[in-house]
Formats: C-alpha cells, sequence, structure tokens
C-alpha cells in the first residue's frame, strides 16, 4: 500500500472513532496480520498523549508498535523509532501531545480531530518512509 493512501485510511480512522495510535495501528493492520479488534484493544491506552495524560503523541505510539512488530532490517528498533521521533520532534515542533495540539492550533488547526488527524498523517508517512529506505 503507498504511504498516501496508508496515511489517509490513518486519517479516516481517526476521524472516525479512533485515538490517535488505533488509527496508526489500523492504518498498518494488512501489513501486521492482527485482527482489527486486537489492534484497537493494543492502542487503547495510547489516547491523548497515554492514558489521557497528554503526554507522548498517540500517533508516535502507535507508530512505535507498528515499528516493533513489523521491523524485519536487523536494525534495533529503538534506533529506528529514536530516529523517527527526531523527525517528527523536526517537522511537528514536539513530540507530547498537549505542546502538539498547542503547536498546530497556533497554525490555524481548527480542531482537535483536525491537529490530530494530521499529526496521525505524518506518523504513518514518516514510519513508512524509514521502512523503504
Amino acid at each position: 500500500m503507498e504511504m498516501n493512501d496508508r496515511a489517509e485510511k490513518a486519517v479516516a480512522y481517526k476521524h472516525k472513532d479512533c485515538n490517535c495510535a488505533q488509527a496508526v495501528l489500523l492504518a498498518f493492520a494488512d501489513e501486521l496480520g492482527r485482527p482489527e479488534e486486537e489492534l484497537r484493544a493494543l492502542g487503547s491506552g495510547f489516547g491523548m498523549g497515554m492514558g489521557c495524560t497528554e503526554a507522548t503523541c498517540g500517533a508516535l505510539c502507535g507508530a512505535s508498535m507498528v515499528m516493533g512488530l513489523c521491523n524485519k532490517s536487523g536494525k534495533p528498533t529503538a534506533a529506528i523509532m529514536r530516529e523517527i521521533l527526531h523527525e517528527f520532534q523536526e517537522k511537528a515542533g514536539a513530540t507530547i501531545c498537549k505542546d502538539l495540539k498547542g503547536i498546530v492550533q497556533q497554525n490555524s488547526a481548527s480542531d482537535e480531530i483536525s491537529c490530530c488527524g494530521r499529526l496521525t498523517m505524518g506518523s504513518s508517512v514518516w514510519y513508512t518512509d524509514t521502512t523503504n529506505e
């Protein structure tokens, strides 16, 4: 599946009834080979910044779980995720949910769904870019 298709799928899940982590996980369901119910359960505790604490972005947490399940590169998943986190930080301005919402809203996002939808899309794209290198 093309990265833009996957990113759009993640945003559609986010707009439907998923938190950011679930949306990213479900966008990669075909690659993960796990049932939707299981992926929803796996990502359920990461909404609104890990346990609703507005901590680490749920979309990043979802990308990390996808990477952990799919990494066949021989490179440690933690090292790959460090790269994704740095790139996400550089492009989005933060990795903390509360900070990201503030940054995106200052830049004209009209609501949380819009903000989180764009971040979910970004996580999906950055994950896909990293695995295709």
